[in-house]
């Protein structure tokens, strides 16, 4: 398949180098060369630079012979434009990255497609999302539903309280089958498991279960519900002005930000949130703010050192639920292994929703991953696909893959051994990056 990215910013570089990993045929195109010189030579993939919005550089290119055309540098109209000129020289299907809200309202999202942008994708609009998400569900460090909720994805953090710690996971679930486990982050490792993994203590594991056994899976891993109705924000960024636009009527928000001025902008756009004027990475102006008193503190900063921090200290405070926004992918790893509950990444939320448009996915029904080095997809198994041949347990499946549940007509199900994928099933699939394109081939 054929890929050009265009803007080889810090969403358009990282796509690029995940999509190089899964053999696809990627061209990235900036204006600027030095950030194409940029780009390790060591990535399956070719760099152009030329103006995204130039008729005779798309041409150049070969636009009209590209199966996805993804337009990702900071400016949302150069995309916008960008999409309609590679729509009109013949590109299959384009995205473009938005700041504006407005542009995903129904009516005029209809009228974006019919001047060439076919999908749109607004960053912070994800990450609001997802904070909600993981504010609601907040005994959990990650929270993906597929299809329409009837099947859960859950992220737990196993702390010394968990009977599962020192277990193998083939004893786990030779006595229950309520739940699958999909992968394990491990220190800077995400493990693919088999049975005979063991699981241990400060491991983030990945479960996969049905809604009726939601709460079974949280009392094994020793986590209770929380209500959270209170968040303290640090940063008055563009993920905090969408947060505040979507949820500030379900939660009570105040917002820290050491520049008045932009106190005084979020103060006219958001009478409902509470603005104040200072350095949220001041233990005495977190204090003096009765940060002990808030259920959820979120660190949106520029700064993702000092959101980690932030997060930390709002721990020793003893706030129950924390998030950070990390964007620095140096410092993701790291930021997973510390007590700072979830972290946001806003290349990889972008990188996940694309990915779903490259498979042709319905972006109600597929959930990606969120993690820097493992994928999880839904795959529909094809007619005679080497996925359908025999029982899981005899396929063999290649290293770094699993099969973690399935969906067939209204029926879900989780995957054993003894399963059998009939054609026309939807798949959950988890992999480790760079082996997306091999999984595939089981599917086709």
């Amino acid at each position: 398949m054929k890929i050009i990215i265009a803007g080889a910013g810090e969403v358009g570089t990282h796509l690029a180098k995940m999509l190089s990993n899964e053999e696809q045929d990627i061209i990235l195109l900036d204006s600027e060369q030095e950030k194409l010189d940029a780009i390790d030579s060591n990535y399956n993939l070719m760099t152009y630079c030329g103006s995204t919005s130039s008729f005779s550089t798309l041409r150049e290119i070969g636009v009209d012979e590209c199966d996805l055309y993804i337009a990702v540098t900071p400016f949302e109209t150069r995309n916008l434009t960008s999409c309609s000129i590679a729509k009109r020289l013949g590109a299959k299907k384009t995205v473009a990255r938005i700041d504006n809200s407005e542009f995903l309202k129904p009516e005029n999202g209809r009228i974006l497609k019919e001047v060439g942008a076919d999908f749109l994708i607004y960053p912070e609009n994800l990450a609001a999302t997802e904070i909600n998400q993981a504010m609601t569900h907040n005994w959990a460090r990650y929270w993906g539903e597929l299809h329409d909720g009837r099947l859960v994805l859950i992220g737990v953090k196993l702390r010394d309280n968990n009977s599962l710690i020192d277990m193998q996971l083939k004893d786990i679930t030779s006595a229950r089958h309520d739940f699958h486990v999909a992968a394990i982050k491990r220190n800077n490792e995400t493990i693919i498991p088999t049975g005979h993994d063991v699981l241990r203590r400060d491991d983030i594991v990945y479960f996969i279960t049905t809604p009726p056994f939601i709460d079974e899976v949280r009392e094994l891993c020793g986590k209770r519900k929380r209500i959270i109705r209170r968040a303290l924000i640090a940063g008055a960024t563009r993920i905090t002005s969408r947060f505040a636009q979507l949820y500030s009527d379900k939660y009570d928000i105040r917002i820290i930000d050491p520049d008045r001025n932009v106190c005084e902008r979020f103060a006219t756009r958001f009478p409902d949130c509470e603005l104040v004027c200072g350095d949220p990475r001041d233990i005495e102006v977190l204090r003096e703010n009765n940060i002990y008193q808030y259920d959820a503190f979120l660190a949106l900063t520029d700064s993702s050192e000092t959101n980690i921090l932030s997060c930390l200290t709002a721990k020793e405070f003893g706030v129950p639920k924390t998030i950070a926004d990390v964007e620095n992918l140096q410092f993701f790893s790291q930021a997973e292994n510390l007590n700072i509950g979830t972290i946001l990444n806003k290349k990889l939320l972008a990188s996940s929703r694309i990915f779903k448009i490259l498979l042709d996915a319905d972006e109600s029904n597929a959930k990606f991953l969120v993690l820097a080095d493992a994928e999880v997809a839904e795959m529909q198994a094809a007619n005679h696909s080497k996925i359908t041949r025999a029982p899981v347990k005899d396929l063999h499946l290649p290293f770094g893959m699993t099969l973690a549940a399935l969906v067939r007509g209204d029926h879900c199900e989780l995957i054993s051994g003894m399963t059998r994928i009939q054609p026309g099933d939807y798949v959950v699939v988890f992999c480790l990056t760079g082996t997306f394109s091999k999984v595939e081939k089981w599917f086709a």
